[in-house]
């Protein structure tokens, strides 16, 4: 299937400058994502983060996770937020950084769903540069009502 950007809006009530999501390469319902953030010098962290040598946090490579983890919860569902639902980020464990990630990397964000009980899900995540991993993380959502 083809996804287009609507699909990332539609399944996430993030907006700029809180976007982390540019592209839904693959979905497996119920099971797996493939997504991408393709990173930018325009990205406004990198102002501080840092100096003379541009590094993207760490919280904002766990961040675009977890919001690919929220678009396979929302579309597993069948549910949207404009619906009334929202998807709480709601722990991470296991949090490993591997690599730095820099302008012009294009990241591979990848969430498989390990298990959902009451409205709590795990995610097994990872996050990639041309096949080098950058972070691996099992991240926690809550889905409840606005």
């Amino acid at each position: 299937m083809n996804y287009d950007f609507t699909e990332i809006l539609k399944h996430l009530p993030h907006r700029f400058p809180f976007l982390f999501v540019d592209k839904i390469v693959s979905v497996d319902l119920g099971k797996t994502i493939h997504a991408q953030k393709n990173v930018s010098i325009n990205e406004d962290f990198f102002n501080g983060h840092f100096p003379n040598k541009p590094i993207m946090p760490g919280v904002l490579i766990i961040e675009a996770m977890a919001q690919a983890a929220g678009i396979l919860g929302f579309m597993t569902m069948g549910k949207t937020p404009e619906e009334g639902s929202i998807y709480y980020f709601a722990g991470v464990d296991k949090v490993r950084f591997k690599h730095p990630v820099q302008p012009g990397d294009v990241v591979n964000l990848h969430a498989a769903i390990r298990s959902e009980k009451r409205g709590i899900w795990k995610f097994d995540c990872s996050a990639d540069v041309d096949g080098i991993k950058v972070c691996d993380a099992i991240i926690l959502c809550a889905d409840r009502e606005k």
